[in-house]
């Protein structure tokens, strides 16, 4: 193949994975997209870039290629409280009245890092609310971190960072957040450790957001360095699920510079010292204050409004009338958008009026899961398995509960019943119950976990 000819299927390629994997190179961005070829042909032992350029053309993309792709496209560069103006923004102004909110309440936050590479902004954001919830203990805190990178996320679980991830960071955070793991290495401690959990997640899809990846009734969700990859098109349904991922009031974080504003509409942009976060609204667009408020009075505004009265509940006679199905899909929806207690009261209204029914039993223990009620939740989701044994998204829930109850061989033994029921699946075969989730990666998700736990032991 000729140089000419190598450089005249750029445009094409780029059209190409736009469209497979939502990748964006322009012209002006055809030099980082050669020298990522060149990395992913060595790594998929391809005698030259041209001759993989011919492969990449000729058929879709498996999952293996996405990711191996997606890895040397893109900067998985990051550090420890990154941008150290947007974690003062949350401190001073976003979680105090946050934390004041729930602590009245339902002492329940959620906070995610979509595109977490390494796990360094995962980790910031949960020693930040270490250091601002004295009762931590006493709380239901969620901190994910989701990346396309497998590599990537095993070393975000391993948590040991060498000196680069500190650069700029206080001087506080190694004395007491870490320890020493070898010449140059800390290893996360493990109160920290336990607050993250890490989970593989491609934002091109549209599986999220789902109460199977955990991925809704967020507070907070961090996406920074990622949507500059997408093409627009890509970028602006990323920001729309990013919004239904999010409580009424809820933040986003974006780097500045990464897309256009107007991908924004539906938040309102918040004006804070050194940062500008974006806030779920409700209100249309037409009614909102202007975004040219001072920063003062944008402040003051943070906090958030009273908790809503929950439903009064239907009678047994209107209950006995409703679809069950239509219960639970109601349900769900509650879930996700935070509404914790009255989607489980619908549900346990839907399990009443039919007992037999597996996915009212998984669902009630997936919503009780969420409100931190492990031990509730893990006997619906038994109740879903008495009913279906092949519920491998209950053997999934169940093994994930006593895991974080530290009971390793009960929790192994469900993950185990549940590769075994996934081995019967294709897998690309959409699971039941999952908004989503395929058969193939579930089993990745489950081996990986499986291995981070061998590692540790």
């Amino acid at each position: 193949m000729t140089e000419s000819h190598y450089h005249s299927l750029l445009p094409a390629l780029s059209d190409f994975l736009a469209r497979q994997i939502g990748l964006h190179f322009p012209r002006e961005r055809w030099p980082d997209l050669l020298r990522g070829l060149h990395g992913t042909a060595r790594e998929l032992h391809f005698k030259n870039v041209p001759d993989y350029i011919d492969r990449l053309l000729s058929q879709p993309l498996n999952k293996q290629q996405i990711e191996i792709l997606a890895r040397h496209l893109t900067i998985g560069e990051t550090y420890f409280f990154r941008e150290p103006q947007v974690f003062e923004a949350l401190q001073h102004h976003v979680l105090p009245a946050l934390i004041e909110a729930r602590q009245q309440s339902t002492r329940q936050l959620r906070v995610w890092s979509a595109g977490c590479s390494t796990g360094e902004e995962a980790y910031s954001l949960a020693i930040l609310l270490h250091r601002m919830i004295p009762d931590i203990a006493e709380w239901n805190i969620t901190v994910l971190g989701t990346d396309i990178n497998p590599q990537a996320l095993e070393k975000a679980a391993a948590g040991i960072y060498g000196e680069w991830s500190f650069r700029g960071a206080p001087p506080w955070l190694r004395e007491k957040y870490f320890m020493n793991a070898g010449k140059n290495l800390h290893e996360i401690i493990p109160s920290i450790r336990k607050m993250v959990t890490f989970a593989y997640l491609n934002l091109a899809d549209d599986t999220y957001p789902s109460l199977a990846s955990n991925t809704s009734a967020m507070d907070i969700v961090f996406c920074r360095n990622v949507m500059m990859y997408f093409e627009p098109g890509l970028a602006r349904q990323v920001v729309d699920r990013l919004y239904q991922a999010l409580l009424e009031n809820g933040w986003l974080v974006v780097s500045p510079s990464e897309i256009s504003q107007s991908s924004f509409e539906r938040f309102v942009p918040i004006y804070l010292p050194g940062a500008i976060l974006h806030r779920k609204s409700l209100i249309p667009q037409k009614t909102r204050q202007s975004a040219t408020s001072t920063p003062t009075e944008t402040v003051a505004a943070i906090r958030p409004a009273a908790p809503k009265a929950m439903a009064k509940p239907k009678t047994a006679d209107t209950v006995e009338k409703i679809d069950v199905h239509a219960m639970l899909l109601k349900a769900r929806a509650q879930a996700n958008r935070g509404e914790l207690p009255t989607a489980r009261e619908l549900c346990e209204r839907a399990v009443e009026t039919d007992r037999l029914n597996p996915v009212g039993h998984f669902l009630l223990g997936a919503i009780l899961q969420e409100m931190g009620r492990n031990s509730e939740a893990a006997i619906s989701h038994k109740r879903a398995l008495y009913l279906d044994p092949g519920f491998v998204l209950a053997h999934f829930a169940l093994g994930n509960i006593y895991r974080d109850q530290r009971k390793p061989h009960v929790a192994a033994k469900h993950f185990e019943n549940a590769l075994l029921i996934l081995e019967k699946h294709r897998e690309d075969d959409l699971l039941p119950e999952s908004e989503g989730l395929t058969a193939g990666r579930l089993m990745e998700i489950i081996r990986s976990g499986m291995r981070k736990e061998d590692k540790a032991a």
